[in-house]
């Protein structure tokens, strides 16, 4: 099949030869003859095909490389994306700990397949389409997921600021059926997840290894989790011996999720759900009652202008988290914007820790967990960043 040829300016071609997967509209020769979605023949600008992409033009990324390997004939084959996916799956067998069943199968460009996020929730994959081309091929992905094994898919839609290019499919099943609730188990610990109207797919999944660390540090410990969203922290707090865990979020839903997920596991815990600003918590907090603070707040910086705002919000939050918590305290501070580097999310807390005048040391450098696997080539997609530190 002839694709649409997208032909790049002269010495441009470096990066994809590199196998970086995102073109940027500057380094273009000319505009493809294609529309959105499409997928284009990416060529030099001495016309050597160097692979196919999905083309957007209403993106500054004008193309997201998929493939490399000139295979144009294979690609309105179900085979094709099922060998992709297939691939990704062997890699979560190899690493996924027992006693879990929620885990993320397909993490864009980290499985080499931009455009497109599938979480496994028992016998639910939750699939995130965030690029007209996959969209336009949701047929040849449903099959290729049948093929792996895979019967229920549902896929999970909502317009936001982190959207790639405007997607038209609306939320619902793609294949089988159900109530958009489902039981998971991680690391053998029960969790309710709501993955039709809960945010994302429903569960933070990227701080599984991190919550298990957690549940390492709270034998005897008051631990309070804010943003605690399903109550991932709290569970595992209370699973390593926390004699009490405080649980803060915003939402009232939230809060009662994590209710219901800490009584699912631990009926008779020391346990109270707070629905309030984090924000105003952590300020007007006494000084000296929790042990270890937890700090896992959504992403402050969608894009590269919210960079400022979020700096500081990041600031504030761990300032007040400093000056409260108790000598010989834990903080475990994470931020999962991709636009905050890890090294400017350490001089955030550096500055954090500086203000406020207390003796801090890092004792663990975290990151997201082997499931959501950043591709040597792209290294933007490593985005969750985390330090777990001892406060004298």
């Amino acid at each position: 099949m002839d694709y649409p040829i997208l032909q790049l300016k002269l010495k441009r071609e470096r990066s994809i030869l590199l196998k970086h997967p995102w073109i940027f509209s500057g380094g273009l020769e000319r505009k493809p003859k294609a529309n959105e979605g499409d997928i284009v023949e990416v060529r030099s600008h001495g016309n050597e095909i160097l692979g196919y992409g999905f083309y957007s033009e209403k993106s500054q990324i004008s193309c997201r490389m998929f493939d490399w390997q000139k295979k144009a004939s294979e690609f309105e084959k179900s085979d094709y994306w099922a060998d992709k996916i297939k691939h990704a799956l062997a890699l979560r067998k190899a690493i996924l700990p027992g006693g879990t069943n929620a885990y993320r199968l397909l993490h864009a460009e980290g499985d080499f397949l931009p455009g497109i996020i599938a979480d496994v929730y028992a016998d639910v994959v939750v699939l995130q389409i965030l690029v007209r081309g996959i969209e336009q091929r949701k047929d040849l992905i449903i099959e290729a997921f049948r093929r792996n094994g895979f019967e229920n898919l549902y896929l999970k839609t909502k317009a936001s600021s982190q959207n790639i290019e405007e997607i038209s499919s609306t939320s619902g099943w793609l294949a089988g059926s159900g109530e958009g609730k489902v039981e998971v188990i991680e690391n053998d610990l029960k969790f309710k997840v709501d993955f039709a109207d809960g945010q994302k797919t429903g569960f933070f999944i990227d701080q599984r290894e991190n919550r298990n660390l957690l549940k390492s540090y709270s034998k005897d410990k008051k631990v309070l989790n804010t943003f605690c969203y399903t109550g991932g922290f709290s569970v595992f707090a209370l699973s390593g011996g926390a004699t009490e865990v405080d649980s803060v979020d915003i939402s009232s839903e939230a809060v009662k999720l994590t209710e219901e997920n800490v009584r699912l596991n631990f009926p008779d815990a020391i346990h109270k759900g707070v629905a309030v600003d984090c924000f105003d918590y952590l300020k007007d907090m006494p000084e000296n009652e929790y042990d270890i603070i937890v700090l896992d707040p959504p992403a402050f910086a969608k894009n590269a202008r919210a960079v400022d705002n979020a700096a500081r919000g990041y600031k504030q939050i761990n300032m007040r988290a400093f000056k409260k918590i108790k000598p010989g305290g834990m903080l475990f501070t994470f931020s999962c914007s991709q636009n905050i580097s890890k090294d400017l999310f350490q001089k955030i807390i550096f500055g954090a820790a500086a203000d406020v005048g207390r003796n801090v040391r890092i004792i663990h450098q975290l990151h997201q967990p082997a499931d959501h696997p950043v591709n040597l080539y792209h290294p933007e997609g490593e985005y969750l960043k985390g330090l777990v530190l001892w406060v004298e």
